[in-house]
């Protein structure tokens, strides 16, 4: 099990949370205007490092707010961060 740091509610099992993918994925500036192709490299495709990595989570069983945080992929340890 994790225990992720919510920066609101403190450190929690990861049964109260939801992943919400990578940090920083701007959404299109104009969707209308993208491919099939450019949709499915938005939608589905992500970096996989080993390392620090950028995520998002939402609290859904404790305060219901987004925040992003960073993550070692090897190690599950997580960054304080907002």
């Amino acid at each position: 099990m994790l225990l992720i740091p919510c920066p609101h509610c403190g450190p929690r099992d990861e049964t109260e949370f939801k992943y919400g993918g990578q940090a920083g994925i701007p959404y299109p500036a104009n969707p209308a205007a993208l491919t099939d192709a450019e949709w499915v490299e938005y939608l589905f495709l992500r970096d996989n490092p080993k390392g620090a990595w950028r995520e998002r989570w939402v609290h859904s069983a404790g305060c219901r707010r987004w925040f992003d945080i960073t993550r070692d992929t090897l190690t599950n340890q997580f960054e304080s961060g907002r």
